[in-house]
């Protein structure tokens, strides 16, 4: 099971807004978008983006009984990492099949990768933060956890908008692929707070669909709604998602719904 205790961050005056189009949520095992941002992806879903969710692993070693059938295991947590991501709105979920607790940042892991973006072609990926090694004094982020997040990174920068990275991609079909935004999750380096207080239910009824990894569901919840709620203060809202934001392309993503946002944005560009 995935319980990384969400980090502490600085202070954000005000929401993050922007909202990508189509996202990819990349993560090392089944439950560790949900622990992380399932309620972000829930609302930007809710708003028309179009989301879609890869597991490296399948989670084979998320077991307490050595006698376990790992294959069972895998089994099982992708079904319920698929009902997870119903709850959620994605419109999919890849499993790459990769060993759990093995996971490296290999040139296969990043083919696997680059295969994922090029084919979905998203706007923002989320991943884990790879720079985080401890959750401060609260526990040691999985080594899955950040060789997914380190690979994630290197598939969206350079090797995913590369036509000379994995060439025979582009000639399978899939096109060089410029992402714009990384989002980075589990991060002691958080510079950004989403809204989350439509959807923090969401998230948590896709942790739900957890079974084989939640024996104390109740406590799962009560550590991490209390630090949520906590996040939310900071930016006067009733619950918020954090993540450390990299823009590696400005993009203005969908278009502003209110007129004076559009007048914001031309004043901003010289078009006003």
């Amino acid at each position: 099971m995935s319980e990384a205790r969400p980090p502490r961050v600085g202070p954000a005056e005000e929401p993050h807004t922007w909202r990508p189009t189509r996202f990819m949520v990349i993560a090392a095992h089944p439950d560790d978008a949900d622990f992380g941002p399932a309620a972000t992806a829930a609302r930007w879903i809710d708003e028309g983006s179009v989301g879609w969710l890869v597991c490296c692993t399948s989670g084979d070693q998320g077991g307490e009984d050595a006698e376990l059938d790992p294959l069972e295991l895998a089994a099982t947590r992708e079904r319920e990492q698929q009902a997870a991501a119903a709850v959620v709105g994605y419109e999919g979920v890849t499993f790459l099949h990769q060993p759990d607790g093995a996971l490296v940042n290999d040139l296969n892991l990043r083919e696997q990768l680059v295969r994922e973006i090029r084919r979905f072609r998203p706007d923002a990926v989320l991943a884990q933060d790879p720079e985080t090694l401890f959750h401060a004094d609260r526990g040691v982020n999985h080594t899955d956890h950040r060789a997914a997040g380190i690979a994630a990174a290197d598939a969206v920068y350079p090797a995913s908008r590369n036509p000379m990275a994995f060439p025979w991609l582009v000639r399978e079909g899939l096109a060089p692929h410029r992402v714009h935004r990384l989002y980075l999750f589990w991060s002691e380096k958080a510079n950004a707070r989403v809204d989350v207080s439509a959807t923090i239910d969401r998230k948590f009824d896709a942790l739900r669909a957890h079974a084989s990894q939640l024996q104390d569901f109740d406590r799962v919840e009560g550590w991490i709604r209390p630090w949520m709620a906590e996040e939310g203060q900071k930016i006067g809202v009733a619950a918020a998602d954090t993540f450390r934001v990299i823009v590696i392309d400005e993009d203005e993503g969908p278009e502003p719904e209110t007129t004076d946002e559009a007048e914001a944005v031309a004043e901003a560009s010289g078009q006003a």
